[in-house]
């Protein structure tokens, strides 16, 4: 049986953990596939963005926890792939955390662009729970994205989250009913895939060199160049020739 599924329709990949019974728990086995699945988006023209998501009541329960007792750093690192390569992915990242998101499982959470959750989620850091020091960049992650207090809450004092209190924190973009997971995640998804390919991976870098910049100045000197790039592309013309007769059909 395969440990991931992979789907690509209207532009969106799809890239299902298929460990149900496990809970979709992380192994050696399940990282590989994670990883041949996302070169394999990435080197398909008709893939614009990528939703990761669980099958069935989970979204990753973490990393194999024999796999922790005898953890080196090498062992480490090849685990922190499984959610690693999804956050270096060039494409957009969607998590839909239909279930647990647990330690390694938050991880891969953490490490997508932009996290949709059903109600039923829950998000549980887990590290101190369980004597181990956070991995994988996670303390980082989850500074950058709720601040000091959030991280703290869930990390240290290791509250365990909803679907909804994590909107609240901002953790996720979106809170939704469980039946509407997927439903509003490829409504997302597809404002990407509706763009050009390459317009959508150049704008996702801009965005991650933002981190690096200060000014308002440096930031129009960043996207200067790459603008003018794309106002020479035939995508551009098309899509402005087609607004216009839009506008005029309406006169």
């Amino acid at each position: 049986m395969s440990h991931v599924l992979t789907d690509i329709s209207d532009g969106i990949g799809t890239l299902t953990l298929n460990a149900p019974e496990a809970r979709n728990t992380m192994t050696m086995p399940m990282v590989e596939e994670i990883c041949a699945a996302m070169d394999a988006f990435e080197a398909d023209e008709g893939c614009s963005a990528v939703i990761v998501t669980g099958a069935g009541s989970a979204f990753c329960a973490g990393a194999d926890l024999g796999n922790l007792q005898t953890a080196t750093a090498e062992s480490l690192g090849t685990i922190y792939e499984g959610f690693l390569r999804i956050a270096r992915s060039t494409l957009p990242t969607i998590a839909a955390v239909n279930g647990a998101a647990v330690g390694a499982g938050m991880n891969l959470a953490l490490g997508c662009d932009l996290r949709i959750a059903a109600r039923r989620a829950k998000f549980d850091t887990r590290f101190l729970q369980i004597g181990l020091h956070p991995g994988g960049g996670h303390t980082w992650m989850q500074r950058q994205i709720v601040g000091v207090q959030a991280a703290f809450a869930t990390v240290i004092f290791s509250e365990v989250v909803d679907g909804a209190e994590a909107e609240r924190i901002g953790l996720v973009h979106r809170c939704v009913e469980d039946d509407r997971l997927m439903e509003a995640a490829r409504g997302l998804a597809a404002g990407a895939a509706s763009a050009p390919r390459e317009l959508v991976i150049i704008t996702k870098q801009t965005i991650r060199d933002m981190a690096d910049i200060d000014a308002h100045a440096d930031a129009v000197a960043r996207e200067l160049d790459p603008q003018v790039w794309t106002a020479k592309q035939p995508w551009f013309e098309e899509r402005i020739a087609a607004l216009k007769a839009k506008i005029s059909s309406k006169s």
